[in-house]
């Protein structure tokens, strides 16, 4: 392979898993627990344990594919190994770019939110400005970049954290009862559509494994580094929201900018500025995440000549994809200044429940056709049926809503 179009491998296990953590996490608790609780009220904490669900069948499926096929442009690879069609391939790394980019814009707007808390910006300006800084980190270097993100996920944590420890007399008067409670008033169709937003806060993993080609020993690092990841953001989300849905209103929760200052400061905390500085810092990282994972996929979709090869051209100096960087970055600021976050959020969350069900499906045929291989994971054949069953059924149900506004 030509040195113009190699990738430099520079990451560990720790920094995928701090990596995809810090991706999954910045997304739906910073900025849109406020938002599922808005569709959900009480069933919020419910809403996030069947959003997990979901999701956790399609990381399954995830960390199998990625042993076998520790590629860029993931999915697209996944999808030409089971099918053989490259223009399927091609339309799903394409949904996959358009998912990161919708997902970012959210973000900014998330981060322009908690800014606001302290200082009064336009939401167009602190959004843009954010996306154009963050893309200069992203063209300096992976390692640059992962590193920056790896910081921002310790800080995310230690935000998640403080919000535990303030409302940990909630979580421990908690029971079962109420974390599985569906709200009166808004009933199931609340609770289904709090879900299909609240599945967008476990998106995360299938950007890890488009950095598989700077991974070391890639094989085994990205399924464990997506079992870690889960894992950790389920415990952390579920804590977290418990404290959220008790301590505010849903209604009150669902009408501010920045849903969780709100939360701390309603647990009798004092210093919610900190609060709102960590959240500030949480979007930031999901956004430099996801301009990572847009470049690498149309990296990936041109290395394999199945779109313009310019896109595979790498930096002489930083061996980064400057065209396909700036192609993302340009589409993040044209979405963020486009759309509400709400509906970015729900555009992420359709096209990410296709690609997955998509990718579920692949993997039963691939095992059907290739059940032995030398990846470092093999799940049981009923885990991608399972998670394609789940990924369509929220998506019917959700469309089904919508069609009723109509």
């Amino acid at each position: 392979m030509s040195s113009k179009t190699r990738l430099k491998r520079s990451l560990g296990l720790p920094l995928v898993t701090l990596y995809g953590l810090g991706n999954i996490l910045g997304a739906g608790i910073y900025v849109l627990v406020g938002k599922v609780a808005g569709f959900a009220g009480e069933g919020t904490t419910l809403a996030f344990l069947f959003a997990m669900v979901i999701a956790a069948f399609t990381a399954f499926s995830y960390m199998e594919l990625a042993g076998r096929y520790p590629v860029s442009a993931s999915a697209s690879v996944y999808l030409h190994k089971a099918f053989g069609k490259q223009w399927l391939s091609v339309l799903i790394g394409l949904a996959m770019v358009a998912g990161g980019i919708a997902s970012a814009a959210a973000l900014s707007q998330g981060f322009a939110g908690y800014l606001n808390t302290f200082i009064g910006v336009p939401i167009n300006v602190a959004s843009v400005g954010l996306i154009v800084i963050l893309g200069l980190i992203a063209l300096k270097g992976i390692g640059e970049s992962v590193k920056t993100a790896v910081l921002f996920t310790i800080v995310e944590i230690l935000g998640l954290i403080m919000v535990i420890w303030a409302g940990w007399d909630v979580i421990k008067d908690t029971g079962v009862g109420d974390v599985f409670s569906v709200d009166p008033v808004l009933g199931t169709s609340g609770l289904i559509a709090g879900t299909f937003l609240a599945f967008y806060a476990f998106i995360g993993f299938e950007d890890m494994v488009n950095v598989a080609e700077e991974a070391k020993h890639p094989k085994r690092t990205m399924p464990l580094a997506i079992l870690f990841a889960l894992g950790a953001s389920t415990l952390l989300y579920l804590l977290v929201v418990v404290v959220a849905v008790n301590a505010v209103p849903p209604s009150e929760l669902a009408a501010s900018k920045a849903p969780l200052t709100l939360v701390f400061e309603k647990s009798g905390a004092s210093n919610v500025a900190l609060l709102s500085a960590i959240g500030m810092v949480a979007t930031v990282n999901g956004v430099i995440v996801q301009i990572i994972m847009g470049s690498r996929i149309l990296y990936g979709l041109g290395k394999q000549g199945w779109i313009y090869g310019a896109f595979a051209e790498v930096h002489a100096k930083y061996k980064t994809p400057v065209i396909a960087t700036l192609v993302v970055l340009v589409l993040m600021v044209l979405g963020t200044l486009l759309l509400p976050i709400v509906s970015l959020a729900q555009l992420t969350s359709l096209l990410v429940l296709s690609i997955f069900m998509l990718v579920n499906v692949a993997l039963i045929v691939i095992k059907r056709h290739a059940p032995h291989h030398d990846g470092f994971i093999s799940v049981p054949v009923f885990v991608p049926y399972a998670g394609a069953l789940l990924c369509v059924s929220t998506i019917a149900y959700q469309l089904q809503d919508w069609l009723k506004i109509f």
